[in-house]
């Protein structure tokens, strides 16, 4: 009405210029956007039909309808879309941090896209088999947004203990999800329409909390002889654990992790916002060689209408080798079997010295290989990797060419031509490492819950600026945060010049024993040759302040190799939920440390 009443006393003349003004950035936006409501092309909720094709069919369709630079949306209604491994996209995909099985059926397939939002609406899009749920490849200004990602039968096999009888054995009543069968040499197997696994590995939870069972940690055991009692009632002879009480929630899981739940590589300005992924059979998201990722809402949780105990099989999130700034805030990180987030690049080992200019180099960790590294004019760095020091100066990449692979994928070794000459130290005899520093990111994580999931809280191995703040870790059962690298094992970098950790709450953290949890914040680099060690790898600022720590156990920080630390103003409160039992019994355990400041 009030705009009627302006327009009155408007001259004609002037009333178009009057509503062009009018349009504000955000309305012009949204008269731009063109919207695609995937209805239209077949995919209808709450059907059974496999939507992998007709998903497929829809989107090349609609890349040929869009201009451009013309923003568009694909719009789903709310409800459940069922996606089936055997008519999806198949894509040979190498996906840093998991195992390289190829190709790889993918569910939502999206490649060379630019301006794209896919608005799920609230769909639950259910996934069978073995799957890549999504996979966004080589895109540009791309939004995915309101949306969950579930499979139907996980990988992951939950039981109840039902009853412990010692040496006697154990007694298990198996979900009523979980499809399972016992093979002839009596031995507890679950599957699926294209799987088949043998759990030899679990976390147990307590039933009423959902925390990780105090002082279990990673559970191994054996079903052999394993035979049925009742109703998916079976009885494990060999199964010997006086840990697990009746009542006791299992995750029975192999180690395998071929598939992410959301898949981004080589990507540029990527947004997530509300989406949430329930189950994936590796990292809930994995990023590679992407510039700029904004996260807001992500989740890695239970689906609540749902009994499971666990989500995914690995890390909640996950970035390798990317640049620009990773933004995760507002996220929920839940029953994952490994760290809510995980950001580093990945050091190649020096092969060979070619030249003065030339090395080969190559991937050495067999879950971190065949896509690229870098390009010409990145910089890079060089480190010594049994005392993880790194060579003064930088240098920079004048061509690499991969030794093996195919069409520019599947490498392991690359020829790396650099502008200046390689330092004398570097001569292919003596082990080093090289990073690149032009893909590393900034990361901002904020206002995000992490709680009663396996090993640690989160971990962050990057030199540009770091913020933690305002989150919460809670039974995070190892350590909250890690600040690591290694050149020597998992091969992921490095080091961290500028962190700061502040105004969050950690709650009894370190109720197990995990790799590299030796405090409620660890910074444990991993040096073999520690004691001739010279320069630090840490080097530069971590501050951490202003942060509350509940305690029912010693150790509160562990620093080794950091020159430039302060613990200033936070508050520990001591409290007895749990028996302490962690072998550092200090405070502040600090191994060659320089200009450390312990305060307030």
């Amino acid at each position: 009405m009030m705009i009627c009443l302006i327009l009155k006393f408007i001259p004609t003349m002037n009333l178009k210029l009057f509503c062009v003004a009018c349009l504000t950035p955000l309305s012009m936006a949204l008269y731009a956007q063109k919207v695609f409501e995937m209805e239209r092309y077949g995919l209808v909720p709450d059907k059974k039909k496999d939507m992998s094709v007709k998903l497929q069919k829809a989107i090349d369709k609609i890349r040929k309808e869009v201009k451009p630079g013309e923003e568009y949306i694909l719009r789903f209604k709310s409800g459940r879309y069922n996606f089936y491994p055997e008519n999806a996209v198949k894509k040979t995909y190498y996906v840093s941090n998991h195992d390289q099985p190829n190709p790889k059926s993918i569910g939502i397939a999206l490649e060379d896209l630019s301006n794209m939002t896919l608005d799920g609406g609230g769909a639950q899009f259910i996934f069978h088999g073995t799957m890549v749920p999504l996979a966004l490849v080589n895109s540009t200004n791309c939004t995915l947004e309101n949306f969950s990602i579930d499979f139907d039968n996980p990988h992951i096999t939950q039981i109840e203990i039902v009853k412990n009888e010692g040496k006697g054995g154990m007694t298990f009543r198996v979900a009523p999800w979980v499809q399972y069968k016992i093979s002839k040499d009596t031995v507890f197997h679950a599957y699926g329409s294209d799987w088949d696994l043998v759990p030899s590995s679990g976390i147990a939870f307590e039933k009423d909390t959902k925390h990780i069972l105090y002082n279990t940690g990673d559970l191994f055991y054996s079903t052999k002889g394993v035979h049925e009692v009742g109703d998916r009632l079976l009885h494990a002879p060999l199964w010997n654990d006086a840990r697990l009480k009746e009542g006791t929630i299992v995750a029975m899981r192999a180690w395998n992790r071929p598939t992410p739940g959301v898949f981004l590589s080589h990507n540029t300005n990527t947004t997530l916002k509300k989406v949430s992924v329930h189950y994936a059979q590796g990292m809930g998201l994995i990023a590679q060689l992407c510039d700029n990722i904004h996260m807001d809402g992500f989740n890695v949780c239970l689906d609540k209408n749902s009994n499971r105990y666990f989500t995914t099989q690995a890390d909640a999130t996950h970035f390798s080798q990317c640049k620009g700034k990773i933004t995760s805030v507002n996220g929920l990180y839940e029953g994952m079997m490994d760290d809510a987030i995980n950001v580093h690049g990945i050091y190649l080992k020096i092969m060979e010295r070619l030249d003065d200019h030339t090395l080969r180099a190559r991937y050495m960790h067999d879950q971190a290989w065949g896509f690229d590294w870098g390009y010409a004019g990145d910089t890079v760095t060089f480190i010594r990797t049994q005392t993880m020091e790194y060579l003064d100066g930088v240098n920079r990449i004048a061509e690499i060419t991969p030794l093996d692979g195919k069409n520019g994928i599947g490498m392991r070794e690359f020829k790396i031509r650099f502008e200046q000459p390689v330092p004398a130290e570097v001569d292919g005899k003596t082990s080093f490492g090289i990073e690149n520093l032009t893909w590393t990111p900034e990361v901002y994580f904020a206002g995000n819950t992490i709680q009663n999931n396996r090993a640690r809280g989160s971990l962050f191995s990057t030199p540009k600026k770091t913020l933690v703040e305002n989150n919460q870790f809670l039974n995070t059962s190892g350590s909250a945060i890690l600040l690591c690298g290694d050149c020597n094992g998992w091969y992921e970098t490095g080091m961290c010049k500028d962190v700061t950790i502040r105004n969050n709450k950690f709650v009894n953290a370190l109720t197990s024993m995990y790799q590299f949890t030796n405090a409620v914040i660890s910074i444990y680099p991993e040096i073999p040759d520690l004691k001739n060690q010279v320069k630090y790898f840490h080097k530069g600022s971590v501050l951490i302040e202003n942060n509350e720590f509940h305690m029912f156990d010693a150790p509160v920080l562990y620093a080794k190799s950091i020159q430039g630390l302060v613990f200033q103003n936070n508050k520990i409160i001591q409290n007895n939920d749990y028996k302490p039992f962690h072998w550092n019994k200090q405070r502040f355990f600090l191994e060659k440390v320089d200009q450390v400041k312990i305060q307030d």
